[in-house]
């Protein structure tokens, strides 16, 4: 059998839902051909393999590439002065009613252009790539009328056309109410509905539709409304949940079958058993949690008797989660949320690929997947949750290349 590439002498983190633990192959060997994998698994059992390329990978391990299944890339500004404001006590809840927030983010990026956005994203991404990731989720939210909204997803598309990458777009025109909309919350969600949406559905701009569902936010009322618009128009749905109250947002995104609910703080387990019913994905953002100075840990040992899927994201914007670390947010997820090392892999790997309905295409190492690929300098998987601001990427492998 001919391919492309051929890495031999490696040890192999599979992420495979049928193998134990993370599927952990010593002596296994990885072939690749036009981007896909024709085999992952031990060399001892491999066809023969007759290839292009050969790549000794001297003991190292592979995992699949890393996916960041939930981040605001795009936006302008930047929030240092809310930091501020919260280091000396204010709450999320009194710098948004104050007119900062994501308001404030929503000024800077309408102000930007696409070019703007898209060369203030990229240092951001980069980041992301530099640790292993392949496959970036990236949300709008930040322009908050049609005009702008569409400005940053073309902005976020762009990004995959300057670095190697698979960019996966959601449209969260529900993000924040904006100011022209301030007396009229209902308003604004026939503006997205009846506007928005359908213009994204008709430029293909986006996969799915997401919301933030909060005493801040909008209602689950307001929120129906949204998916009932966005899977009208075929998009998925997401949901910003539960992060700040308990508003029933995780049960309203099972009724829809959304691929995930993010947050989840205040998840009752109503909640946990309306997702798990669903197969929702339960995407938790652990540097949200430490960013805000959060409290109350979402429910894991109720999400994990459940069965409810776990993935983990870096949630990067310019107001709670400033990161761009998907090594930090292992770390975090396990130091806080008390998760487990194969949890913390899975959650950025097979989980958030599940998270973002793409675990038919990539998030393990198995033949007929991509080959997205992250080759470690590490003597055990551990380490990369165990270690903190360092990054031990020896080579990242997008899509066979």
């Amino acid at each position: 059998m001919r391919c492309d590439r051929l890495w031999t002498n490696a040890r192999l983190a599979t992420l495979a839902a049928d193998q134990p633990g993370i599927g952990e192959v010593e002596g296994g060997v990885i072939a690749s051909c036009d981007g896909r994998i024709l085999y992952a698994g031990p060399a001892t059992l491999a066809p023969a393999l007759v290839a292009d390329e050969t790549i000794d990978c001297e003991g190292r391990w592979i995992t699949p590439g890393l996916i960041d299944p939930h981040t605001h890339l795009i936006f302008g500004g930047d929030r240092a002065q809310e930091f501020e404001m919260r280091l000396a006590g204010a709450s999320y809840e009194e710098i948004a009613r104050a007119g900062g927030g994501i308001v404030s983010t929503m000024r800077a990026t309408r102000a930007a252009s696409e070019d703007d956005l898209v060369a203030a994203a990229l240092p951001r991404l980069d980041a992301l790539i530099a640790e292993g990731a392949t496959t970036i989720e990236v949300k709008s939210g930040y322009g908050l009328s049609l005009e702008h909204e569409i400005k940053c997803l073309r902005a976020a598309r762009r990004l995959a056309s300057e670095r190697p990458v698979r960019i996966v777009t959601t449209f969260l025109g529900a993000h924040a109410l904006p100011p022209e909309w301030s007396a009229d919350a209902d308003g604004y969600i026939n503006e997205i509905c009846d506007r928005m949406i359908p213009a994204v559905a008709v430029e293909n701009l986006a996969t799915a539709v997401d919301a933030f569902c909060e005493g801040v936010g909008f209602t689950t009322a307001q929120t129906r409304r949204v998916f009932e618009a966005g899977r009208a128009h075929g998009l998925a749905v997401k949901l910003h949940a539960e992060q700040l109250s308990n508003q029933h947002g995780a049960a309203l995104a099972a009724e829809f079958g959304a691929l995930s609910a993010d947050h989840l703080e205040h998840l009752d387990a109503e909640g946990v058993a309306a997702m798990a019913r669903a197969g929702v994905v339960a995407t938790l953002l652990p540097g949200a949690f430490y960013f805000v100075r959060e409290t109350r840990l979402p429910p894991i040992d109720n999400l994990r008797g459940a069965g409810v899927p776990i993935a983990l994201a870096s949630d990067c914007n310019p107001g709670t989660s400033p990161l761009t670390s998907l090594l930090l947010a292992m770390n975090m997820a396990a130091t806080l949320f008390r998760l487990t090392v194969d949890e913390c892999l899975a959650g950025v790997t097979r989980e958030a690929a599940r998270a973002l309905g793409l675990l038919s295409e990539t998030g393990t190492l198995e033949a007929g997947k991509a080959c997205d690929l992250a080759i470690w300098d590490v003597e055990r998987p551990a380490e990369l949750v165990y270690r903190m601001g360092f990054n031990p990427l020896h080579a990242r492998v997008w899509s066979g290349k």
